[in-house]
């Protein structure tokens, strides 16, 4: 049994494209161009969404994100003509805003003072981060001074043999010989 070239099961479809049945492809007609997608990945503090997106995103009337604004709550980015452009960071924070005033039943003034308490939150953590590094590095610091210091006395000690006090090398004397003896064994 041979199948026709193009199509592994034996199909006059292209290989890798289902059917409508669930089977291997579908047929394209001719001069019919595939749709392309094109996925871009845009940083989420970027605005690049107009206020009716953003709104729409976010469940909410337009009217509503410029209240929220001219309250302080959010604050969009604006293009060179003034135009409002929101970031994917100030949708989530919509998002949130209208989950505190639906669900948790906060006003807008709650919703203010919940917003700043999260922003001073965050500072505190970045500021104990930088804390935490600025003490590891002066543990850093002590631990070689002090490896410098051990070394500096371990130049400058020495513990004779039979005292068990240490001196510094400079006030030794004499240093313990033995004279030697005139091979006899004795």
């Amino acid at each position: 049994m041979s199948t026709p070239a193009g199509s592994p099961d034996g199909s006059s479809r292209p290989a890798g494209r289902p059917g409508r049945d669930g089977g291997p492809g579908l047929r394209r007609r001719r001069g019919e161009r595939e749709a392309a997608i094109t996925r871009v990945e845009v940083a989420t503090n970027r605005g690049v969404f107009m206020i009716s997106v953003a709104a729409e995103l976010a469940n909410m009337h337009p009217q509503t994100l410029r209240m929220y604004e001219a309250r302080g709550l959010i604050e969009p980015r604006r293009s060179p003509k003034g135009t409002r452009l929101y970031s994917q960071e100030d949708v989530e924070k919509l998002r949130r805003i209208q989950e505190m005033t639906a669900e948790l039943g906060l006003n807008l003034a709650g919703v203010e003072r919940v917003l700043d308490l999260e922003s001073e939150i965050e500072r505190m953590h970045a500021r104990i981060e930088e804390l935490e590094l600025d003490a590891l590095h002066a543990q850093v610091r002590l631990a070689e001074q002090l490896e410098e210091v051990r070394r500096s006395f371990r130049a400058e000690l020495a513990v004779p043999y039979r005292g068990g006090q240490l001196v510094r090398l400079a006030d030794v004397r004499a240093p313990l010989r033995r004279p030697r003896s005139s091979g006899n064994g004795a």
